[in-house]
């Protein structure tokens, strides 16, 4: 490759790693494979040393992935939060010992697991848990105290009355992310594509209640500070943080060779599936901190420490047979159902195909031989049909329902079909999760395992039928006391006073999130209003489009509704809006807001603006009146600027509502 095409090609590498970054750091939502995203990397790394005049300062290469998340309050690491330079191949390794002897002689290292999840720093003063933060870009992390404090397994005081900084590696377990998957798809939601997504998802809540429900545990594998105590090595290091009552990582070995180093690691990856949570490699360790200090680091990675990453694994199988699965929306999800292998330590024998349009692509038939992955320890995937059976024809969705027997449909530019009965019984109880969900009607204590139970005790069938509950139904329940029905109850007459928005919400109406909800229920203001409503009135309310106004209108056309609504009247549940405006100074207003504000979070000023007769938008158009920008704004500011649309803070902001 010339020096033009390598120029070209160093770019395209650059964006592609910073969009990959942001997506795995930052939004928790990676697109790629682990493997995917170390080859980008590699290839990056191999073209800057070939051609170092085009290697710059502020390349991926050169910087932690991660970037303070702007909704926590930033933290400047005293001790630089390293990331690791990776090996793929026994030979790297030997590579990295010969760098090492080259240096400091022959020494001795620590070899342990890799354990994926979230890197965090953990802060002691005088004994007492006093802050914990995020890796972020390796100089400045995120304040995530709060929710930190809800894993059981961070001791809260130690017997140690000197200035301790730990790193640890916050993960949660295969048991809980399943449990995790269970719920969200229940619910109809987009599951969480790993444990280590999953972990730091919940992990950056802004609700700590919320981390606390995902039961997440860590691995402390690092002093990154310490004042009150020498230590020489690693493995000593350790061995102190476990008579601590630190709960450090499961194994950790000195081996005198690099020999001995890959054994260990051969025999970790051979252990991978007894493993009760997830790993991504190993860690070899130079184990002298006086030989760590003269190897030093470079801009990004320590010289004395190197990530082998076990190789992605892709085996072949038969295909047995396709399920039919049904989501809340009715939504028909094919998964795949094949001869059970082992992959990345663990037994597979599913793979969600995601829709036909999917099976049509790869040209999955039953009986094929098909291609399964599961790199880096991500839920498998079916990759490719290595083999067509004999006279085999490709595989059909069904044209009914396999739960209700009732008409399934696609919309035009969907690539889902859709039950289209509404009192399926597979929709009916992820219904009722979401009709009780924080975000809904918010029903304390009416969890998914309680819901379970009242419909297998068949107490309810539907909606209305929550509010017709009795103490005694729900005390005769497993786990389930006189006082628990009590408090059960009185949730549920508590949600009755409701505002209408929350209710169309909950109502579960297909495409009509919470802010469309809201939208349609400040037009019209009470229940009769929505049944009298045409879809030309639907259409007609700012920030609806026909998508929107056909849902809502077809939904409310329904007899099936009106009954439901009018027994629900009856019951005592309210039918009205209320009506929240102060004045209409901000009638016919467009507000965008980006950034961090100083004393409101982005929904408080959304509702100020609100009840001020504005609204707001997710995006900066021609139409936008004001921009309320905050610290750490980002391309809404430049596209502001460059439309020439008015830029406001918060104390302009708080001018304008006096």
């Amino acid at each position: 490759m010339n020096k033009t095409d390598a120029k070209k090609r160093i770019a395209e590498l650059t964006e592609l790693l910073r969009y990959h970054n942001a997506r795995y750091y930052e939004d928790d939502s990676p697109e790629i494979t682990d493997y995917e995203y170390d080859m980008l990397g590699r290839e990056l790394r191999a073209l800057e040393a070939e051609y170092p005049e085009l290697a710059k300062s502020d390349s991926p290469s050169q910087r932690v992935g991660g970037a303070a998340n702007r909704l926590f309050t930033p933290v400047k690491h005293t001790v630089k939060m390293e990331s690791l330079l990776d090996a793929f191949s026994f030979e790297e390794l030997e590579a990295f010992d010969n760098r090492v002897t080259d240096t400091v002689g022959k020494t001795v290292y620590s070899v342990e697991p890799k354990i994926d999840g979230l890197s965090v720093s953990l802060e002691y003063s005088e004994g007492k848990f006093v802050r914990g933060s995020t890796r972020g870009d390796g100089e400045t992390g995120e304040d995530v105290t709060a929710n930190l404090l809800t894993v059981d397994s961070i001791p809260k005081e130690i017997p140690f009355d000197g200035e301790l900084e730990v790193r640890g590696e916050v993960y949660m377990s295969r048991e809980s992310f399943d449990a995790l998957v269970k719920r969200q798809e229940l619910l109809g939601e987009q599951p969480a594509k790993n444990p280590r997504n999953a972990a730091a998802g919940s992990l950056r809540q802004k609700n700590s209640k919320i981390t606390a429900e995902r039961k997440l545990d860590i691995f402390v594998f690092n002093v990154q500070r310490i004042e009150g105590k020498e230590l020489f090595s690693h493995i000593e290091s350790l061995n102190f943080l476990k008579s601590l009552g630190f709960s450090v990582l499961p194994t950790y070995k000195p081996c005198e060779s690099i020999g001995e180093v890959i054994e260990e690691i051969k025999r970790i990856g051979d252990s991978r599936g007894d493993l009760p949570f997830d790993i991504d490699g190993a860690v070899v360790k130079v184990d002298t901190f006086a030989l760590r200090d003269e190897m030093g680091s470079t801009a990004k990675y320590p010289k004395w420490a190197i990530a082998y990453k076990y190789p992605p694994e892709e085996k072949p199988t038969k295909l047995l047979g396709i399920e039919i699965n049904v989501g809340r929306t009715g939504a028909l999800t094919p998964t795949a159902v094949f001869e059970p292998i082992q992959l990345a330590g663990t037994t597979v024998s599913r793979a969600v195909l995601h829709n036909e349009d999917f099976i049509k692509e790869k040209g999955i038939c039953l009986g094929d031989t098909i291609i399964v992955r599961k790199a880096g320890d991500i839920i498998p995937e079916v990759v490719a049909v290595s083999a067509h059976g004999d006279n085999v024809t490709p595989f059909l969705m069904p044209h009914i329902c396999p739960s209700c027997g009732g008409p399934v449909f696609r919309e035009e530019g969907e690539a889902v079909l859709r039950c289209t009965n509404a009192e399926c019984p597979a929709q009916m109880l992820r219904h009722l999760i979401h009709f009780t969900s924080r975000d809904a009607m918010d029903i304390e204590g009416l969890g998914p395992a309680v819901l379970e139970q009242l419909a297998e005790a068949e107490l309810i069938k539907d909606i209305t039928d929550l509010y017709e509950l009795k103490e005694e139904d729900i005390s005769s329940l497993e786990r389930m006391g006189e006082k628990s029905a009590q408090n059960l109850i009185s949730a549920l007459e508590k949600s009755k006073e409701n505002p209408l928005s929350r209710l169309v919400f909950a109502l579960g109406i297909r495409h009509i999130g919470q802010k469309a909800a809201k939208l349609a229920c400040d037009r019209f203001k009470n229940v009769d209003a929505l049944f009298e409503a045409t879809k030309e009135d639907f259409e007609a309310i700012d920030g609806f489009g026909s998508i929107l106004a056909e849902s809502i209108y077809e939904f409310f056309s329904l007899d099936s509704t009106k009954e439901m609504i009018e027994k629900l009247r009856t019951l005592g549940l309210n039918m009205t809006e209320p009506d929240n405006t102060i004045d209409n100074r901000f009638e016919g207003m467009t507000f965008v807001l980006t950034g961090t504000l100083p004393t409101y979070s982005r929904q408080e000023a959304s509702e100020i603006i609100e009840r001020y007769g504005g609204k707001t938008s997710s995006s900066v158009s021609k139409k936008t009146t004001y921009v309320l920008s905050g610290e750490s704004s980002g391309s809404k500011l430049d596209k502001a600027n460059a439309l020439g649309i008015p830029v406001i803070d918060e104390a302009q902001f708080n001018d304008m509502i006096k």
